[in-house]
């Protein structure tokens, strides 16, 4: 009985642990640039999002770390550069798998917010940024895989 039971238990938490995979996404990308790395994870409401997690030049002139001087919100100006989140909401297309949507994109060079989309096409991401209500106004980047 204690063996059907652990072949049981066994069964149960293979299969959670196939279920509970990462996401195509869920990696480490650079910008197109390739002068920082954004870490894309799925948040624990369920969306994607991204945060920097490298620079090439994580330093001002200074010699001080960069900080999100630009930001809007005053509370978040003082926060590095590194480890802030500046993908956010993005959920994935029920009828199109690599197309994620309904996103925001943070833009660190200009303290601005765009809408956005993404597009996972292997080893690289197309990451689209526009004018809310305006997609045809933005811009495109393609993000190769950093990992």
């Amino acid at each position: 009985m204690k063996s059907i039971l652990l072949i049981l238990v066994s069964i149960f938490f293979i299969n959670g642990a196939i279920y509970a995979q990462k996401d195509k996404i869920e990696h480490t990308w650079y910008n197109e640039e390739k002068t920082s790395k954004i870490q894309i994870y799925k948040a624990p409401n369920g969306v994607f999002d991204g945060k920097i997690v490298w620079l090439i030049r994580p330093l001002e002139k200074d010699g001080k770390i960069k900080l999100d001087k630009l930001n809007p919100d005053d509370k978040l100006k003082s926060q590095t550069i590194i480890n802030s989140v500046i993908l956010k909401g993005f959920t994935r297309s029920k009828s199109d798998t690599s197309l994620y949507e309904n996103g925001t994109v943070y833009s660190p060079a200009n303290g601005k917010t765009y809408c956005g989309v993404i597009i996972h096409r292997g080893k690289e991401l197309k990451l689209r940024g526009y004018f809310c209500g305006f997609s045809i106004l933005g811009k495109s980047w393609i993000c190769p895989l950093a990992e």
